[in-house]
Formats: structure tokens, C-alpha cells, sequence
């Protein structure tokens, strides 16, 4: 910085062979004498040092020499004002810089430093230099400290001492030092003052650590080029960028002060070279635990490999945080991988394949298909050399060898490279797949995924999947799913919301639309909570498909308080490597309480719950239905739930603790209940009486029990007298057992209440 140069002010006075008049003897102000035809003083030509120069004799205490011209001063300049004199005879004089400190209108700025230190002159013929600098702040060096108040300086020399003396005054200097003071003034350090070139093939590492070890909390500036760093770069100070950076994948980037994304895109320039480098901050630094994207949008043009961007760790267990942005998906390289392959199922191993061909190109996270496959089965890990195969679940129905299919979709966020990584949140980020990708893919272990406020836009196949345990304890909250798949019929349907394969999933507040499946849910334990899922079409009478399928049996679940709109909750063991009961507990432990159910246009045998067991010998054991509103419009359905027989039917006589009551029904015909009330109004005499349940019991089971009965009228004989006894019940009467009967001691007639029971307790 240079205002004679840049600004082209004029800082340097005229020499003083240019004549004398600009120079006063005073304080250089307008109307003060000056050294034209002054009598102690004269130019002298041809001075063997100097040339041209002021010859002046001392006779005042205090001889002054004044530029009378206006020295600017510009706020955050600093000007040093330079003289050089000897003594020629007579006494030797003190000198030192002295100047006038004017505000715009000419006054003089007082208290502040006019003179500089004194300079004592001690020989004849030797030149003595003397300077100060002046300027508005008090930093070092500054030997008059003006403040911000003048506007403008007269500069020169005093003359102090003995009278008598005669000396000789070089032309006098004044110039702009501010570049000795800028990096103070900017709050800045460049990198190339440290040695940086930014030709994009020197090491610049070395460079960049000097500066940030001499920054002290100013800014450090990478100006325009391109500079290669080799090494890891840690940056304590806020950081500007003019060029930009280029390093090898391994090698850190850690921007400590200006940690977030926008800085990331300045200096890396690609907005997906730069989240990798940013997420690769994030896991090794402890100064941060989240990365703000800042609002931006990244594109990428391919799957980003979260794990391929940390080389350095395979796992990671420390909470981390990436919020804030939108990330999309661009461009046409996300092509699924299909490979098929055969392979062998025992169910001695259920969550291995062997023998299987081609192992080595089988990916990880591929889905799984094949005879007697469930849903969203996953490769979790390939043992090429062992052409052994684990999965993510075992396969109800694939004993022996066939042939696989495995298909790698490609997703925005891919976690699947980390061994493990837990606790990792990501929070208000919209995933726009444009129906070109999947989603998010979790690492095959580590609990306690976050994803918060998040949409997941689009997605080709899936939105989020797990592979292996990466998903125990997730939580899913406030997001929502948006299917590429809303102006295809239902049967048309491929792709999933998200899958859950391990225990304790919490999935609350979400909103999804149009998915095949919202949520495939394996594992147990499972909270899912006041989400809104619609997966309706335009066809009418057409089908639907399971918003939720629960993939477990035993299950220990609660849906509650959803908006569950054209689809149903589908309930099986399709993961049960031996899916005949034998032991255990059965369809368990499952609570579906104070759900909004609405269908429309639906087949009249659609059903909003629907268990479906894929083994014989299955029953219902400590389920709970109840305070459901169950709702169908432009038709009607003939039940809210059933049992789907695709492969088995329930084992009826074996339900227990089994709770279906406080539901409403419209349009729903037959409004089932358990336990059941049964009005019935016996017209005729008859010792045992015979009562329909009208398949008003859940599922259509059997009428097991006969709880109690309420008389409501009188209960007379063939005599018509009033009859005072109470009768045995029995149930499981008729073709289909759904029937009860009530005995009496005689022939009566007459009206009564009965408390019914589909299960033993």
C-alpha cells in the first residue's frame, strides 16, 4: 500500500533549488515567514554531498525549517519524514523531525507529539540522517502519534542548542511506509510472505504453517493461484480465499476458525471435493462437533463414498453433526449394479450364503433377491477367498442352491465403508435425488443414527438403508419422504421409504408419499409415532401396499398416533429362516393404538392390518388395537383387519391376550372386537340357543369363550312363566367355530347380553 503510487497523492516536497519561498521559518502555516532573502540563509548549489541544499545558521533557540505545503494525511497511512544535515562551522546544534498537526480548516490539533527525538550533532563534515514516522495509531515504531483528528501535516526539522552554529540541509523526504505496518492495519498474513508459490506444484504446506504460526489471530489470505499442499494443513485463524487448494485424498484440511462449508467450496472451489474434505475435517477434529453446509447446494455428479473421504478411519464413535444445506444429485453416472450369482442357503447358517459364484463382484449394501427372499435383505460383507457371503438378515425360504440376483443401487450418502459409526446426526438437509440415486446408506454397525428435519427427495429405489446394525436405536424425526414414484399405480411401485433391521427405532413426525413401503421394520422395540404416509392412486378399486411391514414376529412395537392414508400395516415373520411355529412366543407383543386409517377407491377386501405368517402354527399373543378410527370413503371394505393365507393361516385356537376394542368403523362392515359384546333375541323356545358372532371377532378366529352374560328381557318357558336361572356358555360352535352357545336347564325364549373372547386370557 502506497498512496503516492496508488492514489498518486503528493506526498514529497519540492527540492530546494526550486526556490525558497515554500519553506518558513515558523510553523509553516499560511502567512509565516519564510527563507526567501532570509539573511541567515541561502541555496547552495554544489554541496560535495548534498548538491543542491539549504545552507542555514542557527540564531534563534528554536530554528525551524517548514514545508508550507498541505502533507495529507490519510487515515491508516503512515508517512516517514526523512532529513539529512551536517555541520560546516560554529557551534554544533541538536536536530531532530518536527511537524504541525491541522485539522481541514487550519487550526492546530494539540496534544498530540509535534517533535521526534533529538539528534545531537557531534562533528563537522559528517552527515547525520534523522527521521520519524508519523501516523494515527499508537503501534510500534510510530514516533509521532497524531490520532484520527488531523487532516493534514507542515513537516521539516528544528534546530535546538547553541546559537551560532552553521549547518548544511539535504533536500527533505517524505513518504508513504504504510506496507511496513499492513498486515497489522488489514488484520492479515499472505501466505506467499511465508514462502507459498500457488503454481499448483510446489508443496506449499511448509508456506501455509509459517503463516498460521505468525497470523495471531488475524486473517490469513490465499491469494488467486492454485497451491499444493502434500501435507496436513491446520489453519487456526479465519482464512480468505482468493485461489484456491489441491491435495491428496488422505491429507487433512482443517480450517479451525472458518469451519463450514462455504469456506470449504472457497477453497477447494468443487462443491463435492470440498464436502469431502469438510467431512473429512469433521472425524479429525475434536474444535467442532458439527459441519453447516451453510445453506448451499452440493451437487454431485456421482455416489459420494463418506468413508473413502476419511482414509484414515474405519469407525467412528464421537457424536457429529452435518446440517444445513441441500445436497442433489446431477448428472447420469448412478447406474445400478446388477450381478447374479449362485449360491447355497442352509438354515445352519441363517445369515450366510456359500459356493457362491463371483463373489468378488458382489458390492456390499447390494439388495438381495431370489426364491423365498424378504424384503430388503442386504449384502453386509463379501469373504471373496471364502466366496462367502453375510447378510444383513436371514431368508425365510431359500434352502439349497439357486440363483441370486444382487443389485447395488447407488446413493448421495454412502456410510457403508465404515466398519462402524455411531452416533452421527444429520439434521435440516434436503437429499434431492432427482430420481437418479437412492438416498442415505448407513454403515453396517452403530447406534443411534439422527436424522432430523430432513427431506429425502426423489429417491430411484430407496431413501435410507440399512445393511447390517448401523441403524439400532436410529432416530428419525420430523422428515420427509418423497417419492419419484407418484404418477405410477400402486402394482407399479418399487421403491422404500427407509428399512430397519436392529432394535429400537424411533420414527416420529415424518410425512411420506407414494412410496411401495414407507418403512420395512425388522427388530423389535420399535416406536413409530404421529407420521403421516399416503400411498393412494387414481384407480379405482384398485390395490395397495403395506405403509409399514413389520419383519418380526415377536415384535414389542408401538405404532401410535399415525395418519395412516390408503395403505395398511402389514405384519409377518418373512425373516424367520424356519418360519413354522415351534416355540416362542409367535406375533407378539404389538401395540396399534389411536391411528387416523383412511382408504378410498379401495377393493372391498382391502384391510388396514394385515398379519401375514409364513409358517403354520402361528397365533396372536399380547396385542393391543385399540382407539383406531378406521375410515373408507367412495366404497366400502368388508373388515379392517385379516389374516393373508399366501402361505399359512393363524393357528386360532392358541390366541392370547389379545385386545381389539374402542376402534370406530365406517363404511366398514364387519366391526370387529375383542372381547366382544353380542346382543341376541332367542324367539323361539329352545334349551340351547345358538349364537352367531357374525365374524365380528378379530381376524375371524374362533369363539373361544363366553365370558359373561346380562339378561336384557325376561327369560320364560313353553309355559310363559319367568324362568330365574343362568345358563352355561360354550364356545366354538359351527362349521367355522365362530359360534357360541348358551345352555339352559329347560326350554326358554327371551333376550340377552353375552361378553365374548377370541383368545384364552
Amino acid at each position: 500500500m502506497n498512496k503516492a503510487i496508488t492514489d498518486g497523492v503528493l506526498l514529497m516536497p519540492p527540492a530546494f533549488a526550486n526556490g525558497l519561498d515554500v519553506w518558513s521559518s515558523g510553523d509553516g502555516t499560511p502567512g509565516s515567514d519564510t527563507y526567501l532573502n532570509a539573511a541567515n540563509a541561502a541555496f547552495t548549489p554544489a554541496d560535495q554531498d548534498f548538491g543542491g541544499c539549504l545552507e542555514l545558521q542557527k540564531t534563534e533557540t528554536f530554528t525551524r525549517v517548514r514545508y508550507m505545503g498541505e502533507t495529507p494525511l490519510l487515515p491508516g497511512c503512515y508517512l516517514r519524514v526523512t532529513a539529512r544535515i551536517k555541520a560546516i562551522s560554529g557551534s554544533l546544534p541538536e536536530v531532530r523531525i518536527s511537524g504541525y498537526a491541522a485539522r481541514g480548516d487550519g487550526s492546530e490539533v494539540t496534544g498530540v507529539t509535534t517533535n521526534a527525538n533529538v539528534r545531537t550533532l557531534t562533528s563537522y563534515g559528517e552527515v547525520v540522517e534523522v527521521s520519524a514516522i508519523v501516523g494515527a495509531g499508537n503501534r510500534g515504531g510510530v514516533d509521532m502519534v497524531w490520532g484520527s483528528e488531523p487532516v493534514y501535516g507542515h513537516f521539516g526539522i528544528t534546530l535546538s542548542g547553541p546559537n551560532g552554529g552553521i549547518v548544511r540541509l539535504d533536500d527533505i523526504e517524505i513518504e508513504d511506509i504504510t506496507s511496513v505496518f499492513l498486515r497489522d492495519i488489514v488484520s492479515s498474513v499472505d501466505v506467499r510472505d511465508f514462502g507459498a508459490v500457488g503454481d499448483g506444484v510446489t508443496d506449499d504446506s511448509d508456506a501455509f504453517d509459517a503463516a498460521n504460526a505468525a497470523a495471531a489471530g488475524r486473517t490469513i489470505l490465499v491469494p488467486a493461484g492454485t497451491f499444493r499442499l502434500e501435507k496436513d494443513v491446520a489453519l487456526d485463524h479465519q482464512v480468505k480465499f482468493e485461489g484456491q487448494i489441491d491435495m491428496p485424498v488422505d491429507k487433512m484440511f482443517l480450517l479451525r476458525k472458518s469451519f463450514d462449508l462455504p469456506t470449504y467450496i472457497e477453497a477447494f472451489g468443487d462443491e463435492g471435493v470440498a464436502f469431502r474434505k469438510a467431512f473429512q475435517a469433521l472425524l479429525n477434529s475434536s474444535d467442532h462437533d458439527s459441519l453447516d453446509l451453510g445453506g448451499r447446494r452440493v451437487q454431485v455428479d456421482g455416489p459420494i463414498d463418506m468413508q473413502a473421504a476419511v482414509p484414515n478411519r474405519d469407525q467412528f464413535n464421537t457424536r457429529r453433526v452435518i446440517r444445513n444445506g441441500q445436497i442433489e444429485a446431477v448428472g447420469d453416472n448412478w447406474d445400478t449394479v446388477v450381478t447374479t450369482s449362485q449360491a447355497t442357503y442352509s438354515t445352519s447358517n441363517t445369515r450366510t450364503l456359500t459356493n457362491v459364484t463371483n463373489a468378488a463382484n458382489i458390492e456390499v449394501g447390494s439388495l438381495v433377491e431370489g426364491n423365498g427372499v424378504g424384503r430388503e435383505i442386504y449384502v453386509r460383507e463379501v469373504n471373496v477367498a471364502a466366496q462367502e457371503i453375510t447378510l444383513n438378515a436371514p431368508i425365510f425360504d431359500a434352502v439349497g442352491t439357486q440363483n441370486y440376483t444382487f443389485r447395488r443401487f447407488q446413493y448421495l450418502v454412502d456410510l457403508s465403508g465404515f466398519s462402524k459409526l455411531s452416533k452421527f446426526n444429520m439434521s435440516s438437509i434436503e437429499f434431492q435425488c432427482n430420481g437418479k440415486c437412492s438416498g442415505i446408506m448407513l454403515a453396517p454397525a452403530g447406534p443411534t443414527f439422527e436424522l432430523q428435519e430432513c427431506f429425502i427427495s426423489r429417491p430411484l429405489d430407496r431413501g435410507l438403508t440399512s445393511i447390517g446394525g448401523g441403524c439400532q436405536g436410529i432416530l428419525i424425526d420430523r422428515c420427509q419422504f418423497l417419492s419419484t414414484e407418484e404418477s405410477e399405480t400402486v402394482d407399479q411401485r418399487t421403491s422404500i421409504g427407509l428399512n430397519v433391521n436392529s432394535n429400537d427405532a424411533k420414527i416420529r413426525d415424518c410425512r411420506a408419499t407414494q412410496f411401495r413401503h414407507f418403512i420395512c421394520a425388522a427388530g423389535q422395540n420399535h416406536l413409530i409415532m404421529g407420521n403421516h404416509f399416503f400411498q393412494g392412486d387414481g384407480v379405482s378399486g384398485g390395490i395397495r401396499t403395506a405403509g409399514i411391514v413389520l419383519q418380526d414376529n415377536f415384535t414389542a412395537s408401538v405404532i401410535s398416533g399415525n395418519y395412516v392414508d390408503n395403505c395398511f400395516i402389514e405384519w409377518t415373520n418373512e425373516r424367520d429362516p424356519t418360519p413354522q411355529f415351534t416355540a416362542g412366543f409367535s406375533f407378539s407383543s404389538f401395540s396399534l393404538t389411536d391411528n387416523v386409517f383412511l382408504a378410498s377407491d379401495v377393493a372391498d377386501w382391502f384391510s388396514y392390518l394385515v398379519v401375514k405368517p409364513h409358517g403354520s402354527g402361528h397365533f396372536l399373543n399380547g396385542v393391543s388395537v385399540t382407539g383406531n378410527r378406521f375410515r373408507c370413503i367412495n366404497g366400502t371394505m368388508t373388515r379392517a383387519e385379516r389374516v393373508d393365507t399366501s402361505f399359512a393361516d393363524l393357528n386360532h385356537d392358541r390366541n392370547r391376550s389379545v385386545y381389539f376394542e374402542g376402534n370406530s368403523y365406517h363404511n366398514v362392515e364387519e366391526q370387529a372386537s375383542n372381547p366382544l359384546l353380542v346382543a341376541h333375541d332367542q324367539n323361539t323356545n329352545a334349551k340351547i340357543w345358538t349364537i352367531d358372532t357374525n365374524k365380528q371377532l378379530p381376524f375371524e378366529s374362533f369363539c373361544q369363550f363366553v365370558d359373561s352374560v346380562a339378561l336384557t328381557g325376561d327369560i320364560r318357558n313353553t309355559s310363559n312363566a319367568r324362568v330365574y336361572e343362568n345358563p352355561v356358555g360354550k364356545g366354538r360352535v359351527g362349521a367355522n367355530e365362530d359360534q357360541f352357545t348358551l345352555e339352559f336347564a329347560s326350554t326358554v325364549r327371551g333376550q340377552i347380553r353375552a361378553m365374548v373372547r377370541m383368545d384364552k386370557d
